[in-house]
């Protein structure tokens, strides 16, 4: 695999290069709809701004505090990394293959051996539920922090009723940020990466000087904590990986920005890679240096604000200097929330360009004047907040909401390299592609996703009651069994999968009818 030339790129893409983007996507039987208009860096930091380790490590700080403590916090982070790191590199294989907004989906179709139709079908409605729970969990989590902040600053109590309030409120901020074009989106998503990269600097350096007192290495490196109510530390400890993989989630966007994005067959896969990759390394360092700065553990999970990072800023810097770094971390989960709306709707668009969703023909439009999916955007947008909703009776929602996060992407990104498997030597590799390691690297992320969807499905707390029972089973299973009974009465007749738009002429024709609006 070759480095990455492309990551550094900004503006100036020689016209050939946008030439066999289009003649690609032509060959995939799609029209260039969308403005393509991002480079390969762009494309690396939509992946990068919402996997955003400090939105998801800093989110489920708290839950990693209870369900294994410092030792899982810190060592899950590596184990899980890497082996995310195995599914992303098989992704992004495929990806160079078929470079579409429809991504994952897509490539069910064209990698079955057969009921392709089928496979594509419910590798979509997978990714749908992930895309539209991970756009959730990270506003939500934006919402905890801000709500965290402005109670420092102004007294607006961390209360469930608003904490959905200022939940709503990023939503549309966010839909209408995506709504004003793809172009504002690009620049906002290539400031947030140096955001994440200097804020976790700053933060870290901070946390390193400031403290009169660290945590011993013993603590941070070692010490377990099991506040779950469960007798067995293996299973709690197994449970504390939903921290690191919740946070290695929605790299799929740079499959899914990839008609938007210049040389895409070999950007799309670059992205995948490189932002897991960055996180991997930055997330660590966040996590290590977070956990070494907690003065007072059970004074954190006991918080007032009901944000334990936020308690550890405050014992550690003082409120003033504290106000300053959950300022960097609301920041970057804006951001991060940002992006995750803008990957959603392009997997909205393509899904429903190809007639899978209810309504799909009002789904599918683009905005003439920004060549963006608006209603998909505000469909992204509607179902996290009903997604969140929850959060007013059930204490656990949030962990629930991220565990479907994960179990909804994981599935979707696995299926597709099941079937590539399956193709064995029929597979035509894309110019990005992993050689003979292909086949090792994809079994392993096949048993890791096995694994860890079972795993995310269990009970989270003891006893189990409403108010902390884990629903992702539930949501699953609604989703699924939709798509399934949809699928069995209904859309088996006629959904064949992505559909062609038209021949050559005709999606030149489209072309020409956007282009002169």
């Amino acid at each position: 695999m070759s480095k990455d030339n492309s990551i550094g790129q900004q503006a100036g893409v020689p016209a050939a290069s946008s030439s066999e983007d289009e003649k690609r996507l032509h060959q995939l039987g799609y029209a260039q709809e969308l403005s393509r208009t991002m480079s390969g860096f762009s494309n690396f930091a939509v992946s990068f701004t919402i996997i955003s380790i400090l939105s998801g490590c800093l989110t489920l700080y708290g839950f990693g505090m209870n369900t294994g403590g410092p030792v899982m916090i810190v060592w899950g982070w590596p184990i899980v990394g890497l082996m995310t790191l195995l599914v992303g590199l098989a992704m992004a294989e495929v990806c160079s293959s078929y470079p579409t907004a429809g991504g994952l989906y897509y490539w069910s179709a064209k990698l079955a051996p057969s009921n392709g139709a089928a496979w594509s079908w419910f590798t979509g409605w997978f990714n749908f539920l992930g895309q539209v729970a991970v756009t959730a969990g990270i506003d939500f989590g934006a919402a905890f922090f801000l709500n965290a902040l402005l109670d420092l600053q102004f007294g607006f109590s961390a209360t469930p009723g608003h904490t959905i309030l200022l939940f709503g409120l990023i939503l549309l901020v966010h839909a209408l940020l995506n709504s004003l074009g793809v172009k504002l989106v690009a620049r906002l998503n290539d400031i947030s990466v140096w955001w994440h990269i200097v804020g976790v600097i700053f933060i870290v350096a901070v946390l390193a000087i400031v403290p009169d007192h660290h945590q011993s290495a013993g603590f941070v490196f070692g010490h377990f904590v099991n506040n779950t109510g469960w007798g067995s530390t293996f299973y709690v400890a197994l449970l504390g990986l939903l921290l690191a993989q919740y946070t290695f989630t929605g790299y799929d966007a740079s499959a899914h920005m990839t008609e938007e994005t210049h040389d895409a067959a070999r950007s799309g896969p670059r992205g995948i890679v490189m932002s897991i990759l960055v996180s991997l390394v930055a997330g660590w360092v966040l996590l290590i240096g977070l956990t070494f700065a907690i003065q007072s553990y059970d004074g954190a999970l006991n918080s007032d604000i009901g944000v334990p990072p936020a308690q550890i800023f405050i014992d550690a810097v003082g409120s003033s200097l504290a106000k300053v770094l959950l300022l960097v971390v609301v920041g970057a989960q804006l951001f991060c929330g940002m992006s995750s709306v803008t990957a959603n709707s392009r997997m909205i668009y393509a899904f429903s360009r190809d007639g899978a969703l209810p309504g799909s023909k009002f789904w599918h439009k683009i905005n003439p004047g920004t060549r963006t999916p608006t209603n998909a955007i505000w469909l992204a947008a509607a179902g996290a907040f009903l997604l969140g909703l929850p959060y007013l009776w059930n204490a656990t929602a949030y962990a629930a909401v991220t565990s479907i996060a994960v179990i909804g992407l994981y599935i979707a990104y696995v299926l597709p390299t099941l079937l590539r498997l399956l193709q064995g030597d029929r597979f035509k590799p894309g110019p990005w592609n992993l050689g003979r390691w292909s086949k090792p690297i994809g079994v392993v992320a096949i048993i890791w996703v096995a694994f860890i969807t079972v795993l995310f499905m269990l009970p989270q707390v003891s006893p189990v009651s409403g108010s902390t029972f884990n629903y992702t089973p539930i949501a699953v299973l609604v989703v699924l069994g939709f798509a399934g009974i949809w699928w069995l009465v209904s859309a088996r007749h006629w959904f064949t999968g992505p559909k062609v738009q038209g021949s050559e002429e005709e999606l030149a024709a489209i072309e020409r009818d956007l282009e002169s609006i």
